[in-house]
Parts: C-alpha cells; structure tokens; sequence
C-alpha cells in the first residue's frame, strides 16, 4: 500500500504545468472570476486559511523563552521569631516584598517543538488545499449553470425558427381555406401544433428565468450575452489524465495530507516518552534575608531542570497504536480516493467520446430533416401536402436541431467532468 501511495504521488515531481489553457470563453471566465469575490463561502475558507497561517506562527513562537515580570506582597502573622536571652531574634518579616524578572527555556525537546511546525505546516497545506477545492467545485458549477442557460437560450431561439415556420405554414393553410382548397379541421391542426410550440416556449423561458436567478445568487451577474456552448478541452488518455488528477486534485490532494498528518501524530505521540531538559532563572529583589529581615536586598537565582517519564500506565503506548491506525486508514482512503477518480474519469472520456460521435451524426440528421422541411413547405404551396405531413416535417426538423443541442450541452459536461477529476484550473 505505502508503495502505491509514494509511486502515485511521485509523478508530481515529474509532471510540470503542461495542462495550463485556455478552457473556457472571456464570458464565463469573468463569471468565475465573479464568483470568487461574490459567493460568501469562498471567503470562509480564505479564513480558514489565515488561521492555519496564523497557527503556524504560534507554534514557531514556542522556540522563544518565556520571560515574565513577578511581583507580591503579603502579611504574616503571627512572627516568626524566637526568644535568645532577654532579646528576641525575627527571622521573617511581617511585611513580605518581592518582585523579580523570571525566564525559562527549553533547551532540549528531542524533536518536539520541531515535529509540531512541521504538523502545522501541514494543516496549512490542507487549508491552502480546501480552498482550491472549493474553488474547483465553484468554478464546475457556475460553468455546469452557464451552460445551462446557454441550452436554454438556444432551445428558445430554436422553438422561435420552429413558430415562425408554423405561423408561415398557417399563413398558406388560411388562404387554402378560403380558397376552399384546405377544410376547418387542417387550420385547427396546425393551430394546435403552434399552442404546443409557445407551450414548450413557455416552459423554456420560466426554466431560464429560474437558472438567471441562480446565476445571480452565485456571482452577483443578472445574464449572459455571448452564450457559447463549447469549452476547449485536451484529448487525454486514462494514463494522462491520472496522471494530471494526481498532481492536482485537490481532494486527493487534501487525503495525502491527512496521511502526512496521522504519521506526523505517530511521530509527536512517540516523544512523549522522552525527557525535557530545560532551565530557569530569576533576578529581583526581596526582603527577609538576616540580619536586616526588613530591607529588600538584590538577589538572583539560575538552574537546569530535568524531566524523565517513567510511568503513565500505557498511556502513550495506546496513543501511538492509535495514531498508526489513523495513519493507516489516511492510507487506505487514498488508494480508494485513487481508485474512485480512474474510475469517473474513465466515465467521462467515454461520454466525450460518445457526445463529440453524436454531434457528427446529428449534423446529417438536421441537413435531412431541413430538406424535408423544404420540400413539405414546397408541397404546401402547391397544395399536394396535408397538414400532417407539414406537422412531422417540422417535428423532425426540431427534434434534429434539439437534439444536436442536447449532444453539445452533454459534451460540456462531461468535459467539464474531467476537468474538475484532473484539478486543471479552468481560468488559467
């Protein structure tokens, strides 16, 4: 398991940024950019952050002695003092002062001090990895919400070129009818086809006021203009893509740190079995010192302390049996995360590849069913074409160019599937 994990993560070093492009259109790549200042979450995690940095530098400071500034007064009572003839000696004050500047300093920790920099050098570089994240997962839903809008625009402007030829088909059938080359029931069927038509509309337009509304919550933009439904993603293999996933995922990245960490817990849980040598020192002044109990008199003081565990029950030896179990399943759930990842990225590549399969045979299905649409009007106009036959010649022409639509939108997604499992940054 330990060399699965070390080989994965190894290719880190030798991968570089060769997946740095231009993913998406100047319109969506303001919109994310927009995101990042405008959905409150992100600002959240960019404090979680500052407290990691802000963690580090506590622990750093705990390589610094500690000096504090003491001062006391008391009143004892009764005397301490004894009878010595017919004088009476007091060997303590009733007055007691003090005041004194105190430091101590741990020389030695045996790795202590050291080992917990290092696990908070870490929880930063988690931090730092929650954020990016969460900006991945930001950034694929915004563009998953862009592209949304931009099927939804583009279905309305279709059902708009499917209306105007049914309205310009009603156009012919009303002049056939008065012509009395065309009956009642032949205008109620293509008029029926229309309601249908601006019902379908209907539905298009409330389904895209309600995406615009959400576009707006997470980026503060009210609309879009340009509304591309493309996005330009490398062709990679499994092997290459794994290979980028493993150098940027942040989830993945973000397990190989919770590893670092439970085995950084085995280290620090293992040194509370050593010593701590340290040492202290005082200087001041204070009084009751013979013969003159009562005046304060300058005095100083400095020695090494030594501290040795013997016992504590198996206390320590438990936590370390804990923290290797820790580390253990940290271990376990990458090669999970790994194989999960290789897994959906697999899926992706094949709906890439079958949507980019589908919009080339949905090409040869719209120029068909445009023909047929021509040759229906034609007829229609020369009044051997029954409305029936003009109503599936204008439904297959939809459902071609509907269908077209749908493959490209599909397509999107799934690339932007497999830019979110790769980690690639979609604005960079």
């Amino acid at each position: 398991m330990k060399k699965l994990i070390t080989s994965a993560f190894a290719i880190c070093c030798l991968i570089g940024m060769a997946n740095a492009q231009g993913i998406v259109n100047n319109e969506l790549k303001s919109l994310l950019q927009h995101s990042l200042t405008y959905f409150p979450k992100v600002k959240e995690v960019e404090q979680s952050v500052q407290l990691a940095e802000d963690k580090l530098k506590l622990t750093e400071l705990n390589k610094y002695p500690d000096v504090t500034v003491d001062a006391s007064y008391a009143y004892v009572q009764p005397k301490i003092e004894v009878p010595f003839g017919e004088k009476t000696f007091q060997f303590a004050p009733e007055h007691n002062v003090s005041a004194a500047l105190n430091g101590t300093y741990t020389l030695f920790d045996f790795g202590r001090l050291k080992a917990n920099i290092e696990k908070s050098k870490l929880e930063l570089q988690t931090a730092h990895h929650v954020a990016a994240q969460l900006k991945n997962s930001l950034f694929t839903q915004v563009s998953q919400l862009y592209f949304q809008i931009v099927f939804a625009k583009k279905a309305i402007a279709i059902q708009n070129e499917v209306l105007a030829l049914l309205n310009e088909n009603k156009t012919v059938i009303d002049a056939q009818l008065k012509n009395g080359n065309a009956i009642q029931l032949d205008v109620l069927t293509i008029q029926s086809k229309i309601d249908n038509e601006n019902n379908r509309k209907i539905d298009l337009e409330t389904n895209l006021k309600k995406l615009l509304n959400l576009l707006n919550y997470a980026t503060g933009v009210k609309d879009i203009k340009e509304g591309q439904l493309a996005i330009t993603v490398k062709s990679y293999t499994l092997e290459e893509a794994m290979q980028i996933a493993i150098n940027h995922n942040p989830s993945l990245a973000i397990a190989k740190d919770k590893f670092d960490i439970a085995k950084n817990d085995v280290a620090i849980s293992k040194l509370g079995e050593k010593p701590y040598v340290g040492i202290k020192a005082a200087v001041g002044s204070r009084n009751g010192y013979l013969p003159s109990i009562n005046d304060p008199r300058f005095n100083y003081n400095a020695g090494v302390g030594l501290s040795v565990p013997l016992f504590n029950g198996g206390k320590i030896k438990q936590m370390v049996k804990l923290q290797e179990r820790a580390q253990a399943l940290s271990e376990t759930n990458i090669a999970v995360l790994i194989h999960d990842t290789e897994k959906d990225i697999q899926a992706a590549l094949i709906d890439i590849n079958s949507s980019e399969n589908r919009i080339k045979n949905a090409a040869t299905q719209i120029e068909q069913a445009a023909l047929a649409q021509k040759l229906s009007v034609s007829k229609l106009k020369n009044g051997i074409a029954t409305p029936l036959e003009i109503t599936s010649a204008n439904s297959d022409y939809q459902k071609a160019l509907l269908n077209q639509l749908q493959y490209q939108y599909q397509l999107c997604n799934a690339q932007l599937e497999l830019v979110k499992l790769t980690g690639v940054d979609i604005i960079d």
